[in-house]
């Protein structure tokens, strides 16, 4: 036998060892006496760390970011390094001066600093030029080449440290753990085990799986293809899939989806598709191009620094043209150098990102708070959002001699291996009731799920199903009313239609009135894959005039880059279907904590599923974005009374620079107002709608 086939045997013998129930000392003892990795064993069983595990770990460990956390991200960048590497040079060029150190030497680290802070933002420059993009970091570079020119070289080195400092903060408030697509990639399985001509499970590449090959599935692994399930009876979590925080049984004939996590007991399932077709891989695909395609962000700090750059530069050439004084136009530059834009902005934004991590959101782009306070149009996904996601039982419509309990027994003991979310429903209704033995189980899409129950057939399809298929039932059902129904067949005959609704979350109404007065939203858009009646009934309820039932996640992908065009939008989903539309929008909101991928796709996340925690973010941005302008034009103000001192030679470069540190310091106690608030951040508490004006 071939030692590496001999391996896999032995590796399977222990897992299915674990799986079979043994303490994870035995499977230790275990993986000694097979001579394998037990972290192999333990990466193979335990299961993928919830998306609720996963986001207190971010608060606990990330999204709260104290002080050390952001000391460490900023020492950690390059910019940061070299901020410090400026003010190093900045305190020994002054120890000298203190000291009565005159020599050409001294004043060498402050040139390695001005070096490693213009050439990088040399060429930065030079590239956005040639974009045709000019921002704020314009002036600050004309600025360090005119000191270096000059031989100012202790001007030159408060200039970089403003400069580099500015953009460490700004880095360290856009630190991101991981990005979208990996967290997709480290979700992708890359083995499955298919099952050979005397049954052991072989391990193969996923690429490497054809369609009717019969796949072994694990305790806890994820389905690597979309398949129908041959042998065993379990579970599988599709949240990350669905977004609905449902755990599905699972028997011969239910299908599965690639993606999906196994329970605790292992399956045999037959692919249906391969995995690149499977649904999982076209969810992946759609997102990465969305990502590829999303647009880049532009500062508030570049929008607000064109025109002043263009001013300063008028300035500082007037100074030296009138004085004849090169020095003139390096002190203009100096006090004009936009340091409240370029430091005051990133701590304003770290201010609101620590602020929503209080309030139990974390902010993944930074860059969203300025957006999101711009957005008029705002896009729901329907399940998890406005809604709870779990549809209720409302009404049973019996037919001819058939009782109440005898048909929601029967249907309970079927939908026990449904994926369909009105299976909860229906089982928490039936939960009190008798369950009759399960025989068979066949569920294909479009046709509902069937099979023999105590001995009797028994089928729950829809309305148009049995129109078409058996049209002499068609004139027992009831009329058609808002909401999801299914319709009962038993032995052929018609036992019953099930009623059902999706309940909206209290107060949903109430924030969706009350976001034109408060936000200045002027469209509000519901989207959902659920059928016409059912999202149509959500909309009369809570107010939204513009509905979209049916919805593919291609759809809502081209949808949403639609509505982006127009204007600046603001997308709520909680599902993986979600993902590719959260990228297309100007802010992607995740609600609640179901699945990762959704989280990363996400600009940000509530974790407690609230509308009024999305309120509360709401008020943040807008918060963040007037604080952040009230500093960047009380900065500018400031510099500009300072450049008209330096124009009239009162203000000297090494004048400016100490002054230009002066409002800086100023310009970052404004910025940090934006994370201590006194009341509510919210107009919207309790599911009701609370006037502050």
């Amino acid at each position: 036998m071939h030692p590496g086939a001999r391996r896999t045997g032995l590796r399977w013998v222990a897992i299915r060892r674990i799986a079979l129930g043994t303490s994870l000392v035995g499977m230790r003892q275990t993986c000694m006496v097979t001579n394998i990795d037990s972290t192999v064993v333990l990466r193979e069983l335990l299961p993928l760390t919830s998306a609720a595990h996963t986001a207190q770990m971010a608060v606990s460990g990330g999204a709260l970011f104290g002080a050390a956390a952001y000391l460490r991200a900023f020492v950690g960048t390059r910019h940061g390094q070299v901020a410090l590497l400026s003010l190093a040079s900045i305190a020994l060029a002054g120890a000298g001066y203190l000291w009565g150190i005159d020599a050409p030497w001294w004043q060498v680290p402050l040139m390695i600093a001005t070096a490693a802070a213009g050439i990088p933002l040399l060429l930065q420059v030079v590239r956005d030029a040639l974009h045709r993009h000019f921002g704020a970091d314009l002036l600050g570079m004309l600025s360090l080449i005119t000191a270096g020119v000059l031989g100012e070289w202790f001007v030159a080195g408060i200039i970089a440290l403003m400069l580099s400092g500015g953009q460490a903060l700004e880095e360290a408030a856009s630190a991101r753990a991981s990005q979208v697509l990996d967290a997709l990639a480290r979700r992708s399985p890359t083995i499955a085990h298919r099952r050979g001509v005397d049954g052991a499970p072989i391990d193969v590449d996923v690429a490497a799986v054809q369609v009717g090959d019969d796949l072994v599935l694990l305790p806890h692994e994820i389905c690597p293809v979309d398949g129908t399930v041959v042998e065993g009876v379990g579970a599988m979590d599709e949240s990350y899939l669905t977004g609905e925080p449902y755990v599905v049984p699972k028997a011969p004939g239910s299908s599965v989806l690639s993606g999906a996590i196994n329970s605790t007991v292992a399956l045999v399932i037959r692919a249906d598709a391969v995995a690149a077709q499977s649904r999982y891989a076209q969810i992946v695909g759609v997102l990465a191009r969305a990502e590829e395609q999303r647009p880049p962000i532009r500062r508030l700090a570049d929008r607000l620094g064109i025109g002043y750059t263009v001013l300063a530069l008028a300035l500082a050439g007037i100074g030296w043209w009138v004085s004849g004084d090169p020095n003139r136009f390096l002190a203009v530059l100096v006090i004009a150098t936009p340091c409240p834009l370029l430091i005051g902005v990133p701590v304003a934004v770290i201010g609101a990102i620590s602020l929503a991590a209080r309030h139990g959101i974390i902010v993944k782009d930074p860059s969203m708070l300025e957006r999101i306070s711009t957005a008029r149009t705002m896009i729901f996904d329907k399940t998890g959002t406005l809604t709870y996601g779990k549809p209720m039982l409302v009404n049973v419509h019996l037919g001819s001699g058939f009782r109440r309990d005898q048909v929601l027994g029967m249907v309970g003991s079927l939908e026990r291996f449904s994926r369909h979310p009105l299976s909860t429903a229906i089982l928490e209704a039936s939960a009190d009731l008798p369950m009759p033995a399960v025989d068979r189980v066949s569920e294909k899409p479009g046709a509902g799920v069937s099979g023999v129950v105590g001995g009797r057939q028994v089928q729950v399809t829809g309305r148009h199903a049995v129109t078409r298929d058996t049209p002499d039932i068609a004139g027992e059902l009831p009329p058609e009313v808002g909401g999801l129904e299914c319709v009962i067949l038993i032995d052929g005959a018609y036992a019953a239609t099930l009623q059902f609704r999706d309940e909206p979350r209290v107060g949903a109404r109430d924030f969706i009135g009350h976001l034109d007065a408060r936000h200045r939203v002027q469209r509000v858009i519901l989207m959902s894959g659920d059928r016409a009646s059912e999202v149509e009934y959500l909309a009369q309820r809570v107010g939204v005039d513009e509905a979209h039932a049916s919805v593919s996640p291609e759809q809502k992908l081209a949808m949403v880059k639609a509505e982006t065009e127009r204007g600046p939008t603001v997308f709520l989903g909680d599902g993986i279907n979600d993902a590719p539309a959260m990228t297309a929008a100007t802010v992607g909101v995740s609600f609640g904590t179901q699945n990762d991928v959704t989280a990363e796709a996400a600009d940000a996340v509530v974790l407690d599923s609230s509308l009024e925690r999305l309120d509360v973010l709401m008020h943040i941005g807008r918060r963040m974005r007037r604080v952040a302008l009230q500093g960047a034009i009380g900065g500018i103000a400031l510099s500009a009374i300072g450049m008209g001192l330096a124009v009239a030679g009162i203000l000297v470069p090494i004048a400016g620079a100490i002054a230009q540190e002066l409002i800086d310091v100023a310009a970052i106690l404004n910025a940090t107002r934006v994370a201590f608030t006194r009341g509510p951040m919210t107009d919207y508490r309790n599911g009701e709608f609370v006037d502050r004006s």
